[in-house]
């Protein structure tokens, strides 16, 4: 992973190329200012200061180039983002303004997932200087965060199973000293029966598990973070088409986003108790593969049935849930990239939020405005439950009909999780389909800066 805290310095006046970051509404005026040589550039260069507009600026000494960029009238992380694909390699300051939260747009605009290619496209360090030196740490660790996202969900399923799923969490908590322990084989069998049922059908080297990780003081308030970890899937018996499987590496985007906010909760030392759980399966379509209208056990008890076993996502979270909640945490929060119908709905980019709590809800809506870093929130419908509902079990995995997919999904969820226990659940794509500035095609991070937002205005640093 790239060193993001190379590509931003504190400003200590040294040598640096000028950037006129400017909106359509102010560039007359900055216009005005400028001397001939740049009123002609601007000009020929037909520059209006659309967002993502770019111009080079001449001086009188060709080694002290500046340029203009256009920004959007709302200010937001991926301001500067399409100015660094423009910049050579060197050192940059805004000349009419402070980074702020375009910090984050211009660390992320130099991220590459070049692991599988034999001649990495070389990558020129735009180095960025900012006053605000007291909020750099902030941003590279969340820069840092995104990038975690993006190589996990990035990386082929052949090379990320549940144990490298395993061994990524391990790797975050060495940095911080956090306890890892991992449930699986007959004890998984025991007490985790859901996500046993889903991963059985897979190689032994790919062997389903509950991976946990604790960290912080013991008498801090309990926060769980669960995340949906599943390395692929091939949909089980009700095998999905190949057009549907393309993607199904990314569908432990759930995973990747629970630890990287676990990582931005130890990173600022935040004063909680900190659980994440991931259950980590590959759901495969082999003879030991769980089956249609079969009935699994579950960690809380429910008999349910199975209506779609590629719904496996909502029964191995289930299980996780459960656990989680017999901790008792103040504060539940899950990331899964598990249905389909939430794409339907609110397309790649908006993940669905549901939340059984108002004030949790709200500090999510000011969270999300705050990030620009969007949440739509879709009801916990309850009347919807009767979708759910099995002649011979308590539930079924997969409303009937194909209506309210995910609220149905959110739904199965709700059943694993106390009804006094504030809860959030982000249904997330975690895939960028087409790329942007600072955003390339592949595996994304949505909702993440959302939550990290709410969490850390909750839970201030001592």
């Amino acid at each position: 992973m790239i060193d993001f805290s190379s590509l931003l310095q504190p400003d200590r006046d040294e040598p640096a190329h000028s950037l006129h970051a400017l909106r359509k509404g102010d560039l007359e005026a900055w216009l005005g200012e400028q001397p001939q040589r740049v009123r002609v550039a601007v000009e020929a260069a037909r520059f209006q200061a659309k967002p993502g507009e770019f111009v080079l600026l001449p001086d009188d000494d060709a080694a002290h180039w500046s340029a203009a960029v256009g920004l959007p009238e709302q200010p937001g992380p991926w301001d500067l983002a399409p100015a660094v694909a423009r910049l050579r390699e060197g050192r940059y300051r805004l000349a009419n303004a402070d980074a702020g939260a375009s910090a984050l747009g211009w660390l992320l605009a130099h991220y590459r997932f070049d692991r599988y290619r034999a001649k990495p496209d070389p990558l020129p360090l735009r180095v960025l200087l900012t006053r605000e030196a007291a909020r750099i740490d902030e941003w590279v660790e969340m820069a840092g965060a995104v990038a975690l996202v993006r190589d996990l969900v990035n990386t082929p399923a052949a090379d990320l199973g549940p144990a490298e799923l395993e061994a990524a969490v391990r790797d975050v908590a060495k940095g911080f000293g956090a306890q890892v322990t991992t449930t699986e084989g007959d004890a998984l069998d025991d007490g985790y029966p859901m996500i046993a049922a889903v991963g059985r059908a897979a190689t032994t080297d790919r062997s389903p598990r509950l991976v946990e990780l604790e960290w912080g003081e013991p008498a801090h308030p309990r926060v769980a973070i669960v995340g949906k970890g599943v390395c692929f899937d091939s949909g089980g018996l009700n095998l999905k088409p190949g057009s549907s499987m393309n993607l199904m590496k990314k569908d432990m985007g759930g995973a990747a986003h629970a630890l990287a906010l676990a990582r931005l909760v130890m990173a600022a030392r935040l004063p909680v108790r900190l659980h994440l759980l991931i259950p980590a399966v590959e759901d495969a379509g082999a003879g030991a593969a769980f089956r249609p209208r079969g009935i699994p056990a579950r960690r809380k008890g429910l008999a349910g049935g199975i209506g779609n076993t590629h719904a496996e996502g909502r029964l191995i979270l289930g299980d996780a849930l459960a656990r989680a909640a017999e901790e008792k945490p103040e504060l539940l929060i899950d990331f899964a990239t598990l249905t389909g119908a939430a794409r339907v709905a609110l397309g790649p980019a908006l993940p669905a939020l549901f939340a059984n709590d108002e004030t949790l809800a709200a500090d999510l809506a000011a969270a999300t405005a705050e990030a620009a870093d969007p949440l739509w929130r879709l009801p916990l419908w309850g009347d919807y439950a009767d979708m759910l509902k099995s002649d011979v079990a308590d539930i079924n995995n997969a409303g009937e009909g194909g209506m309210a997919g995910a609220i149905t999904a959110a739904l199965f969820l709700q059943k694993f999780v106390p009804a006094d226990l504030p809860w959030a659940h982000m249904d997330t794509f975690a895939w960028m389909p087409t790329a942007k500035p600072g955003r390339p095609k592949g595996g994304e991070a949505l909702g993440l800066r959302a939550a990290w937002q709410m969490l850390r205005t909750r839970y201030r640093p001592l």
